[in-house]
């Protein structure tokens, strides 16, 4: 079996280490509880790096099923953001609500100097991301983008591969996997289904949902780089009318100057996948899971099992993360997944994506 170290970054051993015991917890606003990925901080372990010192939510039903499944105190709660911002004085909100409600929640934080992490992605208008990102650059606030992919330590294994190994030579194709069985055939909860499957509030359906997972493994892997064009098919496979307002099964294609990417996002898969291909010029790398490679290098006949190296602690967890950032032991660069230099390009490609669908023609990116 070939095992695949994943070797650091000088920025990566800049902030291997964790910051001492003594150090204060950062303190975290929830706003909003209607992204069942909220179960994530709620559930979470304590480990003495985040503190949840306040949710914003107004819909009594969804905190009281929470605080019976997660036991927090309903003191914890209340229905006026601003308010709660100005009496608690977080140093961070985390965004588990609407796609379209991101832009509010950074309004909110922004002026106020409290950075943000929202939920996958960033937006679905470029209008609302220029919105945060005007925000963002005003009051000197970090806005991150959480995708669970981003905690990999597949995906780290395949960049160092790729791009620090240059294993594979120059990549030609990138091909990308995400989605599940749909919203109700999963189960996730009534508020959720609600608005996941509003275009108002989502944008579009699995085009938003999962098609943003490979558009922003595809900018990371091309460093940063905007595709040319991007075209989109969509299509209505379900029959139930909860699906009625938006697509469940979606395929984007992005080109580059010497390379392309294929997005398959759908609501259509028998089982849950998120899984990527790269191919270069003499050979690729898939990743099937969050924990596992195949590869197949130049001269090999067969491809081998390969296995990451588990990645350092503030990278193998969201909220680690962000408080790693807010400290100033973890350094956001522009081409991290979750940046918000990546992330106006995601919205860009999604958007073009959604515009494609629509009207059936390729649409340029280049400025």
């Amino acid at each position: 079996m070939l095992c695949v170290l994943l070797l650091a970054s000088p920025q990566m051993l800049s902030a291997g280490l964790q910051p001492p015991h003594s150090q204060q917890p950062v303190r975290v606003v929830i706003a909003r509880l209607t992204h069942s990925h909220v179960g994530g901080i709620l559930g979470r372990s304590q480990k003495g790096d985040i503190q949840v010192v306040g949710i914003y939510e107004t819909d009594k039903a969804v905190v009281e099923r929470y605080a019976k499944r997660f036991n927090f105190d309903m003191q914890l709660v209340q229905t006026d953001l601003g308010k709660m911002l100005d009496a608690l004085k977080p140093q961070a909100v985390v965004a588990f609500g609407s796609i379209a409600e991101h832009l509010s929640v950074v309004e909110a934080a922004a002026p106020r100097g409290i950075h943000v992490m929202v939920e996958k992605p960033l937006a679905f208008s470029v209008d609302d991301a220029n919105k945060i990102e005007a925000l963002a650059r005003r009051y000197g606030i970090h806005v991150l983008t959480n995708y669970e992919t981003t905690w990999y330590p597949s995906g780290y294994a395949a960049f160092q591969l790729v791009h620090g190994d240059k294993a594979v030579g120059p990549i030609r194709k990138i091909v990308v996997h995400d989605g599940h069985q749909g919203p109700k055939e999963i189960g996730i909860p009534p508020e959720f289904l609600s608005w996941l499957t509003d275009p108002a509030q989502n944008g579009a359906g699995a085009l938003i949902d999962f098609g943003c997972y490979g558009a922003n493994l595809a900018t990371w892997l091309m460093d940063g780089a905007a595709p040319l064009t991007v075209t989109a098919v969509t299509q209505h496979l379900k029959r139930d009318s909860v699906y009625a307002r938006v697509d469940d099964e979606a395929t984007l294609i992005l080109t580059y100057p010497d390379a392309q990417a294929i997005i398959q996002a759908s609501w259509n898969w028998p089982t849950n996948r998120k899984d990527l291909e790269i191919y270069g010029t003499t050979g690729y790398v898939f990743t099937p899971d969050g924990k596992s490679l195949r590869v197949r290098l130049p001269g090999q006949q067969t491809e081998q099992a390969a296995t990451p190296k588990e990645i350092p602690a503030q990278y193998a967890d969201a909220f680690a993360y962000l408080a790693a950032v807010i400290r100033g032991t973890e350094k956001v660069e522009d081409t991290d997944r979750s940046s918000l230099v990546n992330n106006l390009t995601v919205v860009r490609i999604l958007d073009a994506g959604r515009r494609s669908a629509r009207t059936g023609q390729t649409v340029s990116l280049v400025p």
